[in-house]
């Protein structure tokens, strides 16, 4: 074996060498990349279930605001017709 015959054969041995680092390295990026997206859908999917459980309390909240407003009609329309109650039987007497 010549003396550049056994260059040439460190050199490839050499770049075969940071080919396989570089292939390691790649995929060890892949894996974090594919890990990273795996993350987001998770934390994407829980936004979601929180995001429908305030919606959801929000709405009860609203409902239960509505409640209020027309019971607070009523009573006020029974407060109104007990006073005409009593200045009709003020009047009558």
């Amino acid at each position: 074996m010549t003396e550049q015959e056994k260059i040439n054969s460190e050199t490839q041995m050499k770049l075969a060498l940071q080919d396989a680092k570089f292939n390691v390295f790649m995929q060890e990026m892949r894996d974090r990349d594919n890990q990273r997206a795996e993350d987001i859908r998770e934390l994407r999917k829980d936004m979601k279930e929180m995001q429908k459980s305030i919606d959801s309390k929000i709405d009860n909240i609203q409902n239960n605001m509505q409640n209020m407003l027309n019971s607070n009609r009523n009573l006020n329309i029974v407060t109104i017709l007990g006073v005409a109650a009593i200045v009709i039987a003020v009047l009558l007497k």
